[in-house]
């Protein structure tokens, strides 16, 4: 991909642990370059499974340009198409979500089978072959029901993830969860800052009152150090403690942490501060239908953060799944959802309210933290600040990382 030498320059200077230099943030040209090199060529978590629970059901997903519809076919296998007619490249599904027979577009209706096949295409003739005009594929893979999306041509090896994650995320069952809630925010920000926001828990105790009634900030990418020793080192005891008992029930909580250059993604089952078993105001279940087959409450929070775009916080009660689109240069979409026991009962089992109020405050408060930081870096004064060594190496990771992949894109 062909980019100007002020942002090839850019790429090649970055200085190591320090925050990017504005025009990361500002440019339209580094977005159009991040979009290319990033969200069109790695893994984007951009749904769960229970967004199409049954044959027909489907959502949409805009990559940039790029429009992805993920459908549940008639084998209950989750497809991933272009949602775009092969006809005259017509938008085929214009609805966030939906429920179908057959895809069938609104302009000539052309109509696809849910596997993508074209079935029906009136007035084309004896010699037109329906078979060389079927929706074209997108790489989807599921991984425990977090549905993953590659837009390239030849995606990258998901093996990798899958075998490190499957032993964490399975025991909570996702795909036999629901939808309780969902919100979009639109943050006025660039999507790295929303993503860098979300890899270091410097900012928590100052910022988030609420995320910190369970949540210990030192299992977010902190280092010992003089200043945080005796909390550090009783944090470490719980863990292992807690670990010990929770590895007798068949739950893995060590760390994991891969920074590859095709996929990063970092977990880890951390336990709640307060004896906490969710994170919620009183750190108690937010849904008394508990997932999978769990019988006890309080098996801490496992946490699963995946480059370039997702993070995801799994409990005993619930589960919260995080998903970032870029918008532009200078605004991101967070979308978040609450998922519980498919057959818990809303009112009888949780409250909507309860479940979501923590992470409800929490984006509120992130999302001004980002608005913040895109407005400061449109600052002449702007220049990359150092990270703490102590609490922010996760953010290095992540910068260090986009920024290869920008360089491996333009060959720098």
């Amino acid at each position: 991909m062909k980019v100007s030498a002020d942002v090839r320059a850019l790429i090649e200077r970055r200085k190591e642990g320090h925050s990017l230099e504005a025009p990361f943030y500002l440019s339209e040209e580094i977005f159009a370059l991040d979009m290319e090199a990033i969200f069109r060529q790695h893994w984007i978590q951009v749904a769960i499974e229970p967004d199409v629970p049954e044959p027909g059901d489907y959502v949409t997903v805009e990559l940039g340009s790029d429009s992805i519809l993920i459908v549940r076919d008639d084998d209950m296998q989750v497809r991933a198409f272009h949602n775009v007619c092969r006809h005259r490249g017509a938008r085929l599904c214009n609805e966030d979500k939906g429920t179908v027979g057959n895809i069938v577009c609104p302009y000539h209706s052309w109509t696809y089978n849910l596997n993508g096949d074209l079935m029906f295409a009136e007035h084309m003739g004896e010699k037109f072959d329906r078979c060389k005009h079927s929706l074209k594929s997108v790489h989807v893979e599921n991984l425990a029901g977090l549905i993953f999306v590659c837009a390239a041509e030849k995606a990258p090896d998901f093996s990798a993830i899958r075998a490190a994650m499957e032993p964490y995320l399975l025991p909570h069952d996702l795909p036999n969860t629901k939808i309780a809630a969902q919100i979009d925010i639109i943050e006025k920000g660039n999507w790295k800052l929303t993503m860098e926001n979300n890899r270091e828990c410097y900012h928590c105790v100052a910022n988030h009152p609420e995320l910190t009634i369970s949540l210990y900030e030192y299992g977010f990418g902190y280092q010992r150090s003089p200043a945080n020793a005796d909390g550090m080192d009783a944090f470490a005891e719980t863990c292992i403690k807690r670990g010990k008992e929770w590895a007798e029930i068949g739950l893995p909580s060590a760390e994991i942490d891969q920074l590859l250059d095709t996929t990063g993604f970092r977990t880890q089952r951390l336990p709640l501060d307060r004896s906490g078993e969710s994170q919620t105001l009183d750190a108690k279940v937010a849904s008394k239908k508990l997932l999978g087959g769990f019988e006890q409450a309080d098996l801490g929070g496992l946490s699963f953060w995946t480059q370039p775009n997702s993070w995801h916080h799994f409990m005993s009660d619930h589960i919260v799944t995080f998903s970032v689109i870029p918008l532009s240069a200078g605004e991101t979409l967070v979308r978040t959802k609450w998922l519980v026991h498919k057959d818990a009962v809303e009112g009888v089992d949780y409250d909507v309210k309860n479940l979501t109020a923590v992470w409800n405050a929490t984006n509120d408060q992130d999302r001004a933290l980002v608005e913040f930081s895109q407005r400061g870096a449109s600052s002449s004064a702007y220049e990359p600040g150092p990270y703490s060594p102590f609490t922010e190496g996760l953010v290095e990771k992540f910068t260090a990382w986009y920024v290869g992949r920008l360089a491996d894109k333009i060959g720098a």
